[in-house]
């Protein structure tokens, strides 16, 4: 039969899912079954949430991969713990080389934006403080996905067509081994067509053997040296070498009796903080759905504009963390919120294309997990014959010296990607995330006041029509964004624009846990192929 795989003319539900002994959320279906089937072989939550991570650099190269960086914020044993698994810029990344190279920004793809991958460093951090099972099981379903193919679902033939548009405007040789690895028919797979990737499965193998040293020091680093030398690169095998990722503390804000925990910087959490700080002094309770939306909407913006402005590597931070969300900050922003949109200027608070997975098990420990390559498949830049796709992190950095996040040698740059997670009474609700570029906070806003706030379950507030802030008073909307609340915001003074494709607005998961039952209850995301698989 001749079908479109992205074709539905009439609405579908998705309830949500509830199971007890386990649960693995994640943007692509197969990615979750991996997971789900390391929690029967008896793994835990983080042992299913680096077996899922690994698989999704297969089924889902279209956003993440091995050259990925990472953050996670685990719950085990009744305590939050971070990981930033961000890479800094290579020590030959100065703002003079590329200036040199006649680059007034950062490039968007070739191998100069180019920083450190962190995500297998991230792996092998978490398995070996957290997790259960010997670390080269847990890649062993990614390398089977690898070795013998799998049918590739509807969104990501859609995203891997564009991605094969955008790199074929590029004629230099450096994109030649994206397009032996990932078209090598001369165009990207279709929905349902097998797709398989030998050097793939042989990297995954090397990291898996090597409790990731492979990546850092051994031959996968020694094949990334050469081919960034020979393609004008700055990253070299040392970076790669002098790598660690680094266990932070989560950072909160408390709104509606629950704390919300985000990562600290260089990540961008501290957005949503900042957003969700500022509603808990404006209160919620008994306005129309028109002036919540809007000052949603509002609050948003003024995080975000403060985060442009502010957020970078933390030591090369101006504002500290607590200047960022003291009370008092918090409060003079939410006053700036009035009846009609506003074109937001960062405030000063010195005084004087991703892939997002969550876990649980039945012991109670929890994940919430963010991979991602930034813009798509990253770079364009593939290392040949091992199907490493490296990001393009470095591209968000400035060449301004006077930018608080200017490029700078070993310097992390201010990153898009951010797990969430929620506590009440210093017990675990659960991880949550929506990855998508710079729509993350916007989206962690959402849902968190969706189900907070608006009392929707987690599947609910995950198919909540969504807004996005993209500068000055202009707020994309869904194409199923409601009309009337659309015209009651431009009469505010919002210049609401329809976008038809959703694929912008965001793809998350959602797990909650039951204190008392042990219960779980998760989403997963109506625009993407998720799949959110009980235990």
């Amino acid at each position: 039969m001749q079908q479109d795989a992205l074709y539905y003319p009439s609405a579908s539900r998705r309830m949500a899912t509830f199971g007890k002994r386990g649960m693995v959320a994640t943007s692509q279906p197969l990615a979750a079954q991996v997971g789900i089937s390391i929690l029967q072989q008896g793994g835990n939550a983080i042992d299913a949430a680096i077996a899922a991570a690994a698989a999704l650099t297969v089924v889902e190269p279209t956003s993440n991969g091995i050259g990925s960086d990472a953050f996670a914020i685990v719950w085990v044993d009744g305590k939050l713990h971070g990981l930033n698994a961000s890479g800094p810029a290579p020590q030959k990344a100065t703002i003079e080389a590329l200036k040199a190279l006649g680059h007034d920004t950062v490039p968007n793809h070739g191998m100069l934006p180019v920083t450190v991958p962190g995500a297998p460093a991230a792996w092998a951090a978490l398995s070996e403080r957290f997790g259960k099972l010997p670390f080269a099981e847990l890649l062993a379903p990614a390398i089977a996905l690898a070795e013998e193919g799998f049918p590739v679902s509807p969104v990501i033939h859609q995203m891997w067509k564009d991605a094969f548009t955008n790199y074929s405007a590029y004629s230099e040789a450096s994109f030649k081994p994206w397009f032996d690895t990932f078209a090598p028919e001369g165009r990207a797979p279709e929905a349902g067509e097998l797709w398989r990737s030998e050097g793939h499965a042989k990297s995954l193998k090397a990291i898996a053997d090597t409790h990731g040293k492979a990546f850092y020091e051994g031959e996968l680093a020694e094949a990334i040296d050469a081919f960034s030398r020979e393609h004008g690169g700055l990253l070299r095998k040392e970076d790669l070498a002098a790598y660690q990722p680094e266990w932070v503390d989560p950072i909160s804000v408390r709104y509606k009796g629950h704390d919300i925990w985000e990562i600290p910087p260089n990540g961008s959490g501290m957005i949503v903080l900042q957003a969700l700080g500022m509603l808990e002094h404006l209160g919620e309770e008994g306005r129309d759905p028109v002036e919540t939306l809007h000052r949603r909407i509002e609050a948003t913006k003024l995080a975000y504009v403060d985060g442009f402005a502010h957020v970078t590597d933390l030591d090369a931070m101006r504002p500290t963390i607590d200047q960022m969300l003291a009370d008092d900050y918090l409060k003079s922003r939410a006053a700036l919120i009035g009846e009609q949109a506003v074109d937001p200027v960062h405030g000063n608070p010195i005084q004087g294309g991703t892939v997002y997975l969550a876990t649980a098990d039945s012991d109670g420990n929890m994940v919430s997990l963010i991979q991602s390559n930034f813009k798509g498949f990253g770079s364009g830049m593939v290392v040949p014959g091992t199907g490493i796709s490296l990001q393009n992190r470095g591209w968000s950095f400035s060449l301004d010296p006077q930018h608080p996040n200017a490029l700078a040698p070993g310097k992390r740059t201010y990153h898009t990607i951010i797990p969430g997670f929620i506590t009440k009474n210093n017990q675990a609700v659960g991880p949550f995330g929506v990855m998508g570029g710079y729509m993350q906070p916007q989206g962690h806003v959402q849902v968190v006041t969706a189900m907070l706030e608006d009392q929707l379950n987690p599947q609910a507030a995950l198919d909540m029509p969504r807004w996005k802030w993209t500068k000055g008073k202009t707020i994309e909307v869904e194409a199923d964004f409601p009309n009337h609340l659309a015209l009651a915001l431009a009469r505010r003074g919002h210049d609401i624009v329809k976008v038809a494709d959703s694929i912008s607005f965001g793809r998350g998961q959602i797990i909650l846990r039951d204190p008392e039952t042990g219960v779980l209850q998760g989403g997963t995301e109506p625009r993407t192929d998720g799949a959110v698989l009980p235990w």
